[in-house]
Parts: structure tokens; sequence; C-alpha cells
């Protein structure tokens, strides 16, 4: 008997989890809190143990504590839920599968990666991974799908289209993000949730017990430094540079600093709870003079996130429409993620040191595709320009012919331009 919850909306991982629950004995979907992982894997389930459960003083964690096979007995697929609050779970899973080998016998759902010595064996061969991030446009309902990502890689012809949608609601669709269950809210409602979900990760309520303390007013400097570098090759040099800078105007409480390793364990704790993540520098593979700089793009899990850790609403990013343009990139950033791992493809973006950058490089097995992300019509031709000039200087130097290019917009007319770059507003795109 299926478990999943009544009114369930359909993901885009649903399809890649159905398949890899026929090549691997478990998959482990793991993402930020709040991004639907345990309903998407309760979709596929038959059975549930979730380790967090208050009910018995936690005796389902304590259980697998003292023993993590005593929680896997149940009927196939089982789902462990929050398994890393008990990482021996996962060596039990392992174990399990090479005793008596299985397909789809287990959906581990995790909200944090626990460190790799909390566990003994990688599961390779056993236990796939699965990304799973906050709802693309598509999937909630904000995008209505007239281009697909795969129908751009096969250059099929595009008739031009209008997909209109207010700078207001566009914003607003931005402040909410893409968590389920803000879908229906207001936008104020859905604007205060993002910023509890920042306050307790602050009071480290996001963090279990194998992170280090980390100092709250530390880490909200950082975390507000971040926003402002939002989607920018932004190093860990930079940011003390920039924390120190803030303390020196006086913006922050007390004398907060932070040197570049804390930032990098800081970072790197953030990356582990899926707040933030980084988007690497693309080397196409080529013999060339110019060097290419290979710095990762930092983004927050959700724009919605970075808008609250600002402290901003609707009416200060309509008046600075620059910083809102950094909000944008991070949300097409977002669905290019999952648009991109949902054709087992990589996100990167291209950085030289003749100051040549594009927002977003999709590699798939059949090629490869350069984007601009613009939030304006009047940006679309310079844009296309700096994609153009991206084509010529690597094919020159010897890569393939891009398989599309295009510049990503804030909605408008869609289109396909003489000279083959294609215009899409990002509430028309899909995978």
């Amino acid at each position: 008997m299926k478990v999943g919850k009544e009114g369930y909306i359909t993901r885009l991982v649903d399809r890649k989890l159905s398949q890899y629950l026929k090549i691997f004995g478990a998959v482990s979907v793991e993402g930020p809190k709040w991004c639907g992982k345990t309903w998407t894997s309760l979709n596929h389930a038959n059975s549930v143990s979730y380790i967090m459960d208050p009910a018995g003083n936690y005796s389902n964690r304590a259980r697998a504590e003292l023993n993590p096979s005593l929680v896997l007995d149940g009927k196939t697929p089982r789902v462990i839920d929050e398994w890393q609050e008990a990482p021996g779970i996962w060596d039990a899973v392992r174990f399990d599968i090479d005793s008596m080998p299985g397909f789809g016998k287990y959906i581990l759902t995790g909200s944090v990666t626990p460190p790799r010595e909390s566990y003994k064996h990688s599961g390779t061969g056993r236990i796939a991974i699965i990304r799973m991030r906050p709802m693309t446009l598509y999937e909630s309902g904000d995008s209505n799908g007239t281009v697909s990502l795969a129908n751009l890689f096969s250059e099929k012809k595009i008739k031009p289209f209008t997909a209109d949608i207010s700078l207001p609601r566009l914003i607003d669709i931005t402040i909410r993000g893409g968590w389920p269950q803000t879908l229906y809210l207001p936008v104020e409602h859905a604007a205060i949730i993002s910023a509890e979900y920042i306050n307790a990760l602050l009071k480290n309520d996001l963090f279990n017990n194998s992170f280090s303390k980390r100092n709250p007013a530390k880490l909200q400097i950082l975390l507000r430094s971040l926003a402002r570098n939002n989607a920018t090759t932004v190093n860990e040099t930079t940011i003390a540079a920039d924390i120190d800078g803030e303390n020196r105007k006086g913006q922050s409480s007390g004398d907060i600093s932070l040197s570049r390793n804390s930032v990098s364990q800081y970072m790197a704790d953030l990356k582990r709870i899926f707040v933030i993540e980084e988007i690497p520098g693309w080397d196409p593979g080529i013999r060339s003079k110019t060097r290419i700089r290979m710095s990762p793009k930092i983004v927050f899990a959700d724009p919605s996130l970075a808008v609250a850790v600002m402290g901003i609403g609707r009416r200060r990013l309509l008046e600075d429409l620059n910083t809102f343009g950094f909000m944008f990139e991070n949300l097409c950033l977002r669905d290019l993620s999952a648009y991109t791992e949902f054709y087992g493809g990589s996100l990167y973006h291209y950085r030289d040191n003749s100051n040549l950058e594009v927002d977003a490089i999709i590699e798939i097995k059949d090629g490869w595709g350069a984007f601009e992300i613009k939030l304006g019509e009047n940006q679309i031709e310079a844009a296309a320009q700096t994609l153009l000039r991206l084509k010529n200087k690597l094919v020159s130097a010897g890569a393939r012919e891009p398989s599309c290019l295009g510049v990503i917009t804030g909605g408008g007319l869609g289109r396909k331009r003489k000279d083959g770059i294609y215009v899409i507003p990002v509430n028309a795109l899909k995978a």
C-alpha cells in the first residue's frame, strides 16, 4: 500500500527516482529542508520510518543508533526519513543490499550531508544519490512550458510567442521561492517563512550535532555578504574583506570579523545543509592562450533565502533592479540546475582573462549550450553579442559548435533570432 500524501504535486525528480529504483538497491534523495524530499519519496514507497519522530522520546532514532538494521524492516520500497541523524543507517542499508540483493529496496532522505567518517562505505553501486531542489517555475505552475531545454538542444524551431508576466509578479515569485508549502500563500506570508528559515539556521536548528558550533552573529554577517554577492564568482578572501569593510562602515553589531579560513569552514557547513551551492567554472578543453578562470559562482538554493537574508521586500526590489537582477539570476540558475540534472548534464559558468563572461553553460552527452540571463528586453542585444563572441572564440580554438545559444529573460516575446540565438522568457521554460 502506497504511503504517498494526498495533494502531492508531481516533481521533476519523480521520473528519475522511479528509474533509479529499478537500477539500484537504494536511492538517497538529498537537498535543503522543506523542498519536498519526504513527500516525493513517499509517493514511491510502501512503508516509512521517520527517524526524527518524537514519539517514545525519539525511539526510532534511539533504535537506529543502537542497531541501524532495526529501522529497515518494512514493505519495500521503504523510506528512511532523515537518515543522517543516525549515519550508521547508510552502512546497514548497504550491508542489507549486499546480503539480499534486490532493486528499489530503500529510499533515504536527508537534509544534511553527514561527515564522511560517520559511515564506513561509500555505497557505490548499491546506493544512488539524487539531488532535489525547491520547485522550478514549471513545477509550481508559473511557467507555461512553451520551450523545453531538450528542444533547444535538438535545435527545433520555435515560433514567436508571448509569455507576459509583470515585474511585480516576477518579484513576488522570487520572494516566495520554490517551497511547496508556500505556493498558495500571500507573498507577505511566504516571505515570513523564508525569514524564519534563516532564523532557524542562525540558531543552529538546521545543523545536526556533527557540526562544530557556529557563532550566530558571524554566520549572519557571512550570509549577508553572500546575499550581496549572490550569483557572482566571489571567493573566501573577497568575502572576508567584504565582512571587514562592513564592520569598518559601522553597519554591524559589535566587532565581528572572519578569517579566510573561518569563511571557508562556515561556507562548507552551508553547502552541507544545501543552503548555498557552487556552480563551477567551465573548462571547454581547448588549446588556447586564453586563461580560463575556474572560480565557482555561489548561489543560494532558492532566491527567497537571499531576499530574506537581505531583509528586503517587493518595494525595495522594484526600486533597485540591479539587486533584483542578481536575485533573478539565482532564480534562473536554480531552475537550470534542476533541468540540467534531469538530463544527466552539468551546469557551469564561463569566465576568462579577457573579461568574457557567460552566466550559464550546460553540458549534456550530445553537446553544450550557453545562456545569458538578462531581466530586461533592452539587455538582449548585448547578451547576444556576448554569446556570439564566446562561440567564435571557442570554435576557432577547436571546440565543438554549441548546440544552442540563448538569452533567458524576465518574460515577454520568445523567439529565435536571425543569428540563431533563442530568446527564452523564464516563465516559458521547462525541462
